[in-house]
């Protein structure tokens, strides 16, 4: 079934531009979207998405009250939720595997939606910029055309992607939002997120060793399900921790000119991580099993031991 703009299914044979003009609508959800100011959202109750993950819930969710992520430069954040349960899920994408990705957040909605004839899919579409190797443009193609190739008819709402999340500053582009949430509601906002826990650092050096997307939440038994990650000692690792933040920079980001301040320290971090567990399997998951959290009543995330699950 096709993907849809208004009840028509979208003419993918087009550039992008046009479907922009076919569809003033699209820009002017995207200005609105990107004349809010950045909301700083807290760690209660929230449940943070990195790259190459994804999270689903549901309005009966008593556990997390919104999905997040930010740090987006070329890679794109994509809500799908049905409109009838109000399921929900968010994903970080950067290009890895965008059609199998696509269908495994939208099976995650489907689900969770019991009654599916009683309401519709949604999908919003956030990130990427005009960035000079066109990694944005892209990415954005591959997941009009994923959706547009899925069984289930899903409807395009926002669309502040590339071209429409750019901005031009001393000549230099950038994105526009780098971060959004979303709520029970189903409102996707402009975000910023001081916390990206738990294991942030851990999550990361999966990603850099080549991991696959990956479903971290249980909304059923409301858990947050960390690993279990294995890779194999780099030899890497030791020449990028000797390097300068400038050559870390240029080298291991798509859009170094892009990146959020953080950005360095934040793969040096990932990266120590790699080297001080270079057998995670050992000393990190000799069971073999996810580290599970569940949030307290403080609404934060609390690590919970084996005999308590």
């Amino acid at each position: 079934m096709p993907l849809l703009i208004n009840g028509e299914q979208i003419d993918l044979s087009q550039p992008t531009r046009e479907l922009i003009y076919s569809y003033p609508e699209l820009e002017e959800r995207a200005k609105l979207l990107r004349s809010q100011s950045a909301q700083i959202v807290g760690p209660k109750g929230l449940l943070y998405v990195q790259q190459r993950e994804f999270a689903a819930t549901t309005p009966k969710d008593g556990s997390v009250s919104i999905l997040g992520s930010d740090d987006a430069t070329t890679c794109h954040l994509v809500v799908v939720r049905h409109t009838g349960s109000g399921a929900i899920c968010l994903t970080h994408c950067d290009g890895s595997d965008t059609e199998t990705e696509v269908l495994l957040i939208t099976n995650a909605v489907k689900v969770l939606s019991p009654d599916t004839e009683c309401g519709r899919l949604e999908v919003h579409l956030v990130g990427g910029f005009n960035d000079d190797r066109h990694l944005s443009q892209r990415l954005t193609n591959q997941l009009l055309r994923a959706f547009d190739r899925l069984q289930d008819s899903i409807h395009l709402v926002t669309f502040c992607v590339t071209e429409l999340n750019d901005r031009l500053d001393k000549g230099n582009h950038f994105p526009f939002i780098y971060g959004i949430a979303n709520v029970k509601t189903g409102e996707v906002f402009h975000a910023t997120f001081p916390d990206r826990g738990p294991d942030e650092d851990l999550r990361s050096a999966s990603i850099l060793e080549g991991a696959k997307m990956v479903n971290i939440y249980d909304s059923r038994k409301e858990q947050l399900c960390i690993g279990p990650y294995f890779w194999m000692p780099s030899p890497a690792v030791d020449y990028w921790l000797e390097q300068d933040d400038e050559y870390i920079l240029q080298n291991l980001s798509t859009s170094p000119l892009a990146e959020p301040p953080h950005f360095v320290s934040h793969i040096r971090a990932s990266l120590t991580c790699l080297k001080e567990h270079p057998f995670p399997e050992k000393t990190l998951f000799p069971s073999r099993k996810p580290w599970i959290y569940w949030k307290n009543e403080e609404g934060l995330w609390e690590k919970v031991s084996p005999d308590q699950i």
